[in-house]
């Protein structure tokens, strides 16, 4: 789902849309196979209960199994879809929630570092923690932010915005790198 156009400035274009990683969702779908298989085995004892017990008992079941699948599985997977990463050519945007919903937008001119950081499970699953620095207080943690690396480096080139980069999409560099500190190279200077 792309981030709605009627929000962005005239010139700014979303560079990278993304939700948190799926692994955020691994405990929760455990959670619901647990439940389901627990539920499902329950009920196939209740069945075997007395007359008025056995629909009581397969009522019950299934309330604490809805609550359960609602509290342990719907909640969290809402929680993972209304997440939202966003780096635009102008600003980085961070969004969540569904009644409550609270955001961030962050200036690139206002960013002074970038870090990523992921350990050996987050190296598995090809995500990590993006630490955003800008003028703030404290620094600003993503979590579960998917390719982490890859949007480190975009947002590393969103910010310093160099013509003369080497990182062209689609295309060699052609253009000659300008001569450090503004003077010629050795070769090429005037006496």
């Amino acid at each position: 789902m792309a981030y709605p156009d009627d929000l962005l400035s005239e010139q700014e274009h979303v560079v990278v849309h993304s939700h948190p990683h799926f692994k955020m969702l691994i405990f929760p779908t455990l959670a619901l196979l647990v439940t389901l298989g627990a539920g499902t085995w329950l009920a196939v004892l209740a069945k075997d209960a007395s007359s008025p017990w056995n629909s009581v008992g397969l009522i019950a079941i299934g309330v604490v199994a809805l609550v359960l699948v609602v509290w342990l599985f719907l909640a969290p997977l809402v929680r993972w879809r209304t997440t939202h990463f966003i780096v635009t050519t102008d600003r980085l945007i961070a969004r969540e929630g569904v009644l409550k919903r609270t955001g961030i937008d962050i200036p690139m001119g206002r960013i002074n570092s970038v870090q990523f950081e992921h350990g050996l499970l987050d190296r598995v699953f090809g995500c990590g923690t993006l630490i955003i620095e800008s003028a703030s207080d404290e620094p600003l943690r993503f979590e579960d932010i998917p390719h982490v690396e890859k949007v480190h480096t975009v947002i590393y080139r969103e910010v310093n915005d160099n013509p003369y980069d080497d990182y062209r999409p689609g295309a060699q560099q052609t253009t000659p790198l300008p001569p450090q500190g503004g003077r010629p190279p050795r070769g090429e200077r005037h006496r």
